[in-house]
């Protein structure tokens, strides 16, 4: 499987990156079959969103879409504890029943997206905003999940903002944990990445988070293939809980 994945990782960066994500659920579903390192998994899943959000943030900065003003409370307590959810050392079996946990809810979130309609927008208070960027901070930090899959959802449920607007938002929130998770992983001395291929997959999530935010940018829909997506985030999220948890193989 593994001669396939820098086309599979092509493809989900390409989708998410239409969205304004990194594609980290995704990234740790599939390396969670094909790698053993829990380490490993979180570590490359964190280095491949980077290279996505980066590309998407980049445009969005661009196209004057991000506002510093409004980002700012989500962002200020989440890269704390982003940084403290990554510092935190599980075993193997919690570190697993953790990261089956946050892809069940990526996926249940990942779906709403894509079924809810777009809704009026109102202003959140700076304390909500600090909550949510914290709560979400330390669940991303702890999962390896950069967190957009998260909040956009619970944004547009919450009706923050327009589409446009919560993209943008998810992309620098993203961006800013993943890195803040990186660097706690260096720390905590548990940063490990599969030589034989961190470069091909890094490689295959530029291309493809490029192709993806020219898309987004020119309205391209994707929904069938974010559908699709969710399941199979689902799926993976409920296989390692029945695996790990219950000794259950599916």
């Amino acid at each position: 499987m593994e001669y396939y994945l820098p086309l599979i990782f092509f493809l989900i960066a390409l989708f998410y990156s239409s969205v304004g994500f990194g594609g980290g659920s995704s990234y740790l579903a599939i390396l969670s079959l094909v790698l053993t390192d829990f380490y490993e998994i979180r570590s490359m899943a964190l280095v491949l969103n980077i290279c996505v959000v980066t590309i998407g943030t980049f445009i969005f900065i661009k196209n004057k879409v991000f506002s510093l003003k409004q980002f700012w409370p989500f962002l200020v307590m989440s890269i704390p504890f982003a940084y403290l959810g990554a510092s935190v050392k599980l075993s193997q079996k919690g570190f697993f029943l953790v990261l089956g946990s946050a892809l069940i809810l990526a996926g249940i979130f990942m779906m709403l997206r894509f079924i809810l309609k777009q809704i009026e927008a109102k202003e959140f208070s700076n304390t909500k905003k600090l909550a949510l960027g914290g709560a979400i901070g330390l669940l991303s930090g702890i999962s390896g999940i950069g967190g957009g899959i998260f909040l956009s959802p619970v944004l547009n449920l919450m009706k923050w903002g327009n589409p446009r607007i919560v993209a943008a938002l998810a992309s620098v929130f993203i961006l800013v944990n993943s890195a803040a998770g990186l660097f706690g992983l260096f720390m905590a001395g548990t940063f490990h990445l599969n030589r034989q291929l961190i470069v091909f997959l890094v490689v295959a999530v530029i291309v493809g988070g490029s192709i993806g935010s020219y898309l987004s940018n020119k309205k391209f829909n994707l929904k069938f293939l974010g559908i699709l997506t969710s399941v199979l985030v689902l799926y993976v999220g409920f296989r390692l809980i029945l695996l790990h948890g219950f000794g259950i193989k599916i």
